[in-house]
């Protein structure tokens, strides 16, 4: 061990791709020693391995299927060693709802994570790096996205294209690649008239060589950064499309939508909307405290 890790932090590496592997050492080092971005790290792996392994978590599954005498029995039960969120005004038990809703949680993210922040950055990087008049044009068109507010038009889109997590997740998408595009294009004009991006047109390299595979990776960790804080936001804003009817449909079991079911009752069955409000903060939060740790350790101006 204490050899691999001195070729880990060998000061003339032999390979690139030592030289890789030690700058992911001494990152995963400033990284680890940061507390809170640790804590972050494990909310999010927790969220993942919960999503993943729901059915074998969630004691019960998300609809409790009794009727009649049963419902009536079941139904509104505070939290108890049966039950240990309490149970909804459909005998629902309300952890199992919340540990399947991970689920639902975590498709957001992934499918807002593969569209929204590519987009951007393809937008932002070609923006940046022709300039003129096609810098301009895919401006102007992220300029008018910015304008409006991020929540209201989602909320816009959504009552639009009709309920349903589908068109939430579309308009989450939409609204949220032009923050992206901006970030892209600035660091695009930082580098793009640099010596070496000069030195590759000089060896013949097209524009898309020079955007793919110099311009692209230099802006990508500051992307990143970016992503992992406005998981946050995207979270919070698909439990305010739930919370207001526009996002999951029950049964499906939705973060901001069981909160919207429990609204009525949070005086007398307190626990059908503080455990999903809960479990947004805690996501969120380790959303946050990972996208921090991530930016000190990514950003080359932070010295750190």
């Amino acid at each position: 061990m204490t050899e691999f890790k001195a070729w880990l932090l060998a000061e003339n590496p032999d390979s690139r791709a030592q030289a890789t592997l030690g700058r992911s050492y001494l990152a995963w080092l400033r990284f680890y020693r940061n507390p809170l971005a640790m804590i972050g790290l494990v909310i999010v792996v927790a969220l993942i391995l919960m999503a993943l392994f729901a059915p074998y978590i969630a004691p019960y599954g998300m609809t409790s299927g009794l009727t009649g005498n049963e419902l009536a029995l079941q139904r509104f039960q505070p939290p108890s060693a049966a039950h240990w969120f309490g149970t909804d005004g459909q005998a629902n038990d309300v952890f199992s709802r919340i540990v399947i809703g991970s689920r639902i949680t975590l498709l957001i993210v992934a499918i807002v994570i593969f569209t929204a922040p590519i987009l951007g950055f393809v937008i932002g990087t070609v923006s940046g790096y022709f300039g003129g008049w096609v810098d301009g044009v895919l401006m102007r068109l992220t300029d008018i996205f910015l304008a409006f507010p991020k929540l209201v038009l989602a909320l816009a889109l959504a009552a639009a294209m009709g309920r349903g997590l589908e068109s939430a997740i579309f308009a989450i998408a939409v609204t949220s690649w032009p923050a992206y595009a901006r970030l892209a294009r600035a660091e695009t004009l930082t580098i793009r008239n640099t010596d070496y991006l000069a030195a590759a047109k000089l060896q013949g390299a097209s524009h898309w060589r020079l955007i793919t595979g110099h311009i692209m990776p230099l802006c990508l960790s500051s992307l990143i950064v970016r992503v992992t804080l406005d998981m946050a936001g995207i979270i919070l804003t698909a439990a305010g499309l739930g919370f207001l009817g526009l996002g999951a449909q029950p049964p499906i079991p939705e973060w901001g939508a069981m909160i919207a079911e429990g609204r009525d009752y949070i005086l007398s069955y307190w626990w059908l909307a503080t455990f999903p409000g809960l479990a947004i903060f805690t996501v969120a939060l380790g959303f946050n405290l990972l996208g921090d740790g991530l930016r000190d350790v990514l950003d080359p101006k932070s010295g750190a």
